[in-house]
C-alpha cells in the first residue's frame, strides 16, 4: 500500500457516489476514467467500493469481442432491477493485442450496442489533490517516523532500502529489488504475460478482481436443486459498512448457490420470526450508504428467548447464520455455542463478521467501520483547529470508542496532537498537572494552539469536561480552551472505500467458510478477521481467551505500539 492511493480512492468514490443518484435518476449510463496507466488498483478497488458493473484495467486485459460481453454484462444488469449502469476505465486500459480502450471508445460501444445515452467523466488530476484521508496521515506519519529511526541510526543498519507497508505493518524492502518489481508489471503485460502481471500485483490483488467479476455478475451460472438458507443478520452498535456487508452476502450467497434470508431487527427479529428472502435487486445501491437496511439491536438473547430463536431458524428452514456486528454479537454467538447442545436448532454453522467504530473486536486487527470514523473524526478536528486560527487556543476533544483508545490513538498521530488519553492507560492527576505546565510554558513562548483527544472510556471521573475546566482555570489569561464532545456523528455517514472493501472480502472468506463447513457437515461457530493481512478464522470457544471481558476489549491490540510513534512526533516532553 503507498501513500496517497487511499486518499485518491476517496476522491474516485465521492465522485462514483454523486455520479450514481444521477444515473439513477435518469436510468442512464456513466463511463468513468481514472488514473492508472499501468496499475489498475484505482480502478479495480474503486469498481469494488462504488458498486461498478464493469473495469477494464491494464493488467486484466480483455480479449477479443469484449465489447459484446461488457454489453451482455450491463444489459442483464439492468435486467435484474439496476437503475443505472457504472462501467471504470484505467486510463493505460488496452484490449489483448495492445490497443488502447478509452472512455469516449466505451461510451460509443454502449451507444451503438445497448443505445444507451452513456456519460463520459475523466476524473484526471482531481484525485491527486484534495484533504488527505485519515490512513493516509497516520500511515506517513508511522512510515515516516520508522525512515527518520533508521536515518538517525535508531534502527537496522541497512542501505538501499525503501520503507512500505506490507500486510498492516511497516517493511523494509531492497530498493534495486523493488525498483525491479515496479518496472516488471509493465514489462509482463507489454509481452502479454498477463496471467504473471496479475499475479506480480499479489494475491489481493487476485482476490479482488475475481471477487468483483463475482459481484457484478446478476446471477449464477446455474442454480443448486435444493439451495442452502443462509440468515444474514445485524447486531450490536451501528457501523459504517453494514449496508456494504450486507450487499456482499446477498450477492455473493446468490451467486454461491444460497437462498438469502434478511433477519430484521437483530436478534430480537430472529426470536420473533422477522425473515424475508432478499433477491438480487433488493440489495441495489446498498454498499455506498450508511445505516443499517436490515436494522439492528444490540440486545444480546437470554437463555429464555433461545427456544423462539431455534423455532424460528426451524420454521425458515435456516441452514448456517452470518452474523454482522460488533461486541453484543460476539457475546449473542457465545451464547448460542454455549447453549447448542439444549437446541438442536443451533447445531448450523455460524460466522461472526467484524462491524464495529470502536475497533475492540478479537480475532481481527480491523473491524468494518472504524476507518469511516476515523475520517470523520480527522474531518471535524480540522474543522475545530481551524475555528482557533485566529486566537491563541487549547482543544480537548471527545472521541467514541468506549474502552478502546484505537480511534483516539488513529486520530492524535492524524491530526498532530499534543495530548491523548486512552483507557488502555488511564488518566492520573499528575498527567494533568503536567499538561497544565506545558500549556502555559508553551503558550508564554508563542504557540497558538494545543489539541488533546480524550477517548471517551479513558476516565470515569476525569471527564472532558473536568479536564477543560482544570486547563481553562490554569491558563492565566494565556488562552482560551474549548471542549468538544463529536458524539454520534462517528457513526453516520456513508462508509468509506477501505470499509466498503473490507466488508466484501471478509463477507465473501465468512462465506466460503460456511460453505466448506456444510460440505464437510460439520456446524461451528466462528468469528473471523484480519491478522497481519490475512484473514484468519477463530471458533468461538477461544473467544473468553481472547478478550478482557471487563474491559470489552481484546487482550492483544497491535496499535499499542504506536503510542511510541505519536509520543516521539506530537506529545510534549519536558
Amino acid at each position: 500500500m503507498t501513500i496517497g492511493a487511499d486518499s485518491a480512492l476517496h476522491r474516485i468514490i465521492d465522485a462514483i457516489d454523486a455520479l450514481s443518484s444521477t444515473a439513477a435518476s435518469h436510468q442512464r449510463t456513466f463511463v468513468v476514467e481514472v488514473m492508472g496507466r499501468h496499475c489498475g488498483y484505482l480502478a479495480l478497488m474503486s469498481a469494488i467500493a462504488g458498486g461498478c458493473d464493469y473495469a477494464l484495467f491494464p493488467e486484466n486485459p480483455p480479449a477479443q469481442g469484449w465489447e459484446t460481453e461488457m454489453c451482455a454484462s450491463l444489459k442483464a444488469g439492468r435486467e435484474a432491477g439496476r437503475r443505472d449502469s457504472m462501467v471504470i476505465v484505467a486510463e493505460g486500459a488496452a484490449d489483448q493485442t495492445g490497443k488502447p480502450i478509452t472512455a469516449e471508445y466505451v461510451r460509443q460501444t454502449l451507444q451503438d450496442q445497448l443505445g444507451e445515452d452513456a456519460r463520459v467523466t475523466i476524473l484526471g488530476h482531481v484525485q491527486r489533490g484534495g484533504t488527505p484521508s485519515a490512513y493516509d496521515r497516520w500511515a506517513s506519519t508511522w512510515l515516516g517516523y520508522e525512515a527518520a529511526r533508521a536515518v538517525l541510526g535508531d534502527g537496522e543498519q541497512d542501505s538501499g532500502v525503501v520503507f512500505g507497508f506490507r500486510e498492516n505493518r511497516i517493511a523494509r524492502l531492497p530498493l534495486i529489488e523493488s525498483v525491479a518489481n515496479t518496472q516488471n508489471v509493465p514489462t509482463l503485460i507489454k509481452a502479454k504475460n498477463f496471467e504473471r502481471a496479475m499475479q506480480a500485483r499479489g494475491g489481493s490483488f487476485q482476490e479482488n478482481a475475481a471477487l468483483f467479476a463475482e459481484l457484478a455478475t446478476p446471477a449464477p451460472a446455474a442454480t443448486p436443486a435444493n439451495p442452502r438458507r443462509l440468515g444474514i443478520i445485524h447486531a450490536g452498535g451501528l457501523a459504517p459498512g453494514m449496508n456494504s456487508a450486507a450487499q456482499a452476502a446477498v450477492r455473493l450467497g446468490v451467486n454461491r448457490g444460497f437462498v438469502p434470508l434478511g433477519v430484521s431487527g437483530g436478534f430480537p427479529g430472529l426470536r420473533d420470526g422477522q425473515v424475508r428472502e432478499l433477491a438480487w435487486n433488493d440489495v441495489e445501491g446498498w454498499v455506498s450508504e450508511g445505516g443499517a437496511e436490515l436494522g439492528l439491536r444490540r440486545h444480546v438473547p437470554d437463555e429464555d428467548e433461545l427456544y423462539e430463536i431455534s423455532r424460528t431458524i426451524d420454521e425458515n428452514e435456516i441452514d448456517a447464520l452470518l452474523i454482522l456486528g460488533g461486541w453484543n454479537a460476539y457475546m449473542a454467538a457465545h451464547l448460542l455455542w454455549r447453549e447448542r447442545d439444549h437446541f438442536p436448532a443451533l447445531r448450523i454453522p455460524m460466522m461472526c463478521v467484524p462491524l464495529s467504530i470502536d475497533n475492540n473486536l478479537p480475532g481481527s486487527e480491523l473491524a468494518i467501520g472504524a476507518d469511516t470514523a476515523l475520517n470523520v473524526i480527522v474531518e471535524a478536528i480540522d474543522r475545530i483547529k481551524g475555528s482557533g486560527a485566529a486566537s491563541q487556543r487549547a482543544f480537548v476533544v471527545e472521541t467514541m470508542g468506549r474502552n478502546c483508545g484505537y480511534l483516539a490513538m488513529m486520530s492524535a498521530i492524524a491530526t498532530g496532537a499534543e495530548r491523548v488519553y486512552l483507557p488502555e492507560e488511564g488518566i492520573t492527576l499528575a498527567q494533568l498537572a503536567d499538561d497544565v505546565k506545558y500549556l502555559r510554558l508553551s503558550f508564554s513562548a508563542g504557540r497558538q494552539l494545543f489539541l488533546a483527544i480524550r477517548s471517551e472510556g479513558a476516565n470515569a471521573k476525569y471527564t472532558t469536561d473536568f479536564i477543560s475546566r482544570i486547563f481553562d482555570e490554569e491558563s492565566q489569561d494565556l488562552y482560551d480552551v474549548r471542549q468538544n464532545i463529536l458524539g454520534h456523528i462517528q457513526q453516520g455517514g456513508n462508509p468509506s472505500p477501505f470499509d466498503r472493501l473490507l466488508a466484501t472480502r471478509l463477507v465473501s472468506r465468512a462465506i466460503t467458510a460456511i460453505q466448506e463447513n456444510l460440505e464437510a457437515g460439520e456446524f461451528p461457530i466462528q468469528y473471523l478477521g484480519l491478522v497481519n493481512g490475512h484473514v484468519e478464522v477463530t471458533d468461538i470457544g477461544q473467544l473468553r481467551r481472547q478478550i478482557d471481558a471487563k474491559a470489552g476489549r481484546p487482550n492483544a491490540q497491535w496499535w499499542l505500539s504506536l503510542r511510541q510513534v505519536n509520543a516521539a512526533v506530537n506529545e510534549p516532553s519536558f
